[in-house]
């Protein structure tokens, strides 16, 4: 396998590069951009129904629609960057979102909003896949958490900020928040000019059959089936316990108005800032097993919290810990992927993270909604702490045995068990 220093490190301290490379830089910029695809348009989906005349379940579908191709299309874009580069994947996939998106600004009719939200979800795809696999081969280690773990604080908030940006543009129209889209297209070109293309082991001349088997093979010899089933259900609890059941709660329990419901909500997003700033200091002392251990405990003691909370207070204080949770499992999963996969595979093995998290966001709100028609509020969200609660100990509880296993037949602790 290739290997080279990071990029743009050549003539800087390895210690400062994550904050002046210009591949940080881009690699922000894009995640920033990425929140635009949901948050932005979801508070206009009332105003877009009026417009076009459909129903608040037809309206639903420009979300759908978006996530749904990120699930099916993922492993392909993936693919895609590990045959003709990362760099290429990202300055296309940023052109792309910012022109297909801006274009349904223009749409004569629901139809192609539609359709064009489709192609849109598939560009989004790229752009996340393509990020975090640049950061991957670029950095290694405490430093490949801290920069992963920044990058998910920009999205977070980034999708904290963009549904009051949303909600404001669409007071001007129904078309309004889709000419921010167009945003995307500079970040683009300067993507495509100023970065480089990461060396690596070629694979580009793989027939396309020979590619997806050696890929799965590396992610089926990686062990890292734990941190694909940590990110789905981190998406499924947040987009369909804390985004989908908790507001129907505040509203009817504690009949909290809708400013608040996001306020409480935008408290989950700001402990999520937090947590993943500090990753890369947390990853130094701490293996990434461990702290995607303790983030989905944090989002038991965060359900389990709000679930007995005597007051609406009290649960803004419970999603913190979910909060918290989110940021410490997405950017260890992500680092964990790419200290187990070669590089030849990388992307692709992150465009399966990609693939379970948009159907943990799509499948996450349907479940909870027909569950909470049975069960009630209250009851999803006891039944979801105790479940996050029971993986941790279950999960805790293989990997210690899978660790004594290994160390029986080699002698020595896998260094994922010890701290870096």
């Amino acid at each position: 396998m290739t290997t080279q220093p990071p990029i743009d490190s050549v003539d800087e301290p390895r210690a400062t590069v994550p904050w002046r490379s210009r591949l940080v830089q881009v690699v922000f910029a894009s995640t920033l951009l990425a929140p635009l695809g949901v948050p932005l348009v979801s508070p206009a989906l009332p105003v877009i129904r009026d417009a076009f005349g459909v129903t608040d379940a037809t309206a639903s579908l420009l979300i759908s629609a978006y996530f749904v191709a990120g699930i099916v299309l993922s492993p392909f874009v993936g693919a895609l960057a590990d045959r003709i580069g990362r760099k290429r994947v990202l300055a296309t996939s940023l052109v792309g979102f910012g022109l297909v998106g801006g274009a349904s600004a223009f749409a004569p009719s629901f139809g192609v909003i539609l359709a064009l939200r489709v192609v849109q979800g598939v560009a989004a795809a790229g752009i996340f896949i393509s990020t975090v696999t640049l950061v991957g081969d670029a950095f290694e280690g405490s430093q490949r958490n801290a920069v992963l773990g920044v990058n998910t604080a920009v999205l977070s908030a980034g999708a904290a900020v963009f549904p009051v940006v949303g909600g404001a543009l669409v007071s001007y129209g129904w078309n309004t928040p889709f000419y921010a889209y167009f945003l995307a297209v500079p970040v683009g070109l300067v993507a495509a000019v100023v970065l480089d293309e990461p060396a690596r082991e070629e694979v580009r001349t793989l027939p396309g059959l020979d590619y997806l088997r050696g890929a799965a093979s590396a992610v089926a010899a990686s062990g890292t089936f734990p941190f694909y089933a940590a990110t789905f259900a981190t998406e499924f609890l947040l987009f369909g316990a804390v985004f989908t059941v908790l507001p129907f709660l505040l509203t009817s329990q504690y009949a909290l108005a809708p400013v608040f419901v996001g306020a409480v909500i935008m408290a989950a997003e700001a402990a999520s800032v937090v947590a993943s700033m500090a990753n890369g200091r947390l990853s130094e002392s701490y293996s990434n097993r461990r702290l995607v251990a303790a983030g989905i405990g944090a989002y038991g003691v965060g359900l389990l919290g709000a679930w007995a909370a005597p007051s609406a207070l009290f649960v803004g204080v419970s999603m913190l810990a979910v909060g918290a949770g989110v940021g410490l499992v997405l950017p260890s999963v992500d680092a964990a992927v790419s200290d187990r996969i070669p590089a030849s595979f990388r992307a692709g093995a992150l465009s399966l993270r990609n693939s379970t998290t948009f159907l943990g966001r799509a499948s996450g709100p349907l479940v909870f909604a027909g569950l909470a028609v049975v069960f009630g509020y209250p009851t999803l969200l006891l039944a979801s702490g105790v479940v996050a609660l029971v993986g941790v100990g279950v999960g805790s509880a293989v990997g210690r045995s899978r660790s004594k296993g290994r160390a029986r037949r080699t002698g020595v602790a896998p260094a994922e068990e010890s701290p870096r």
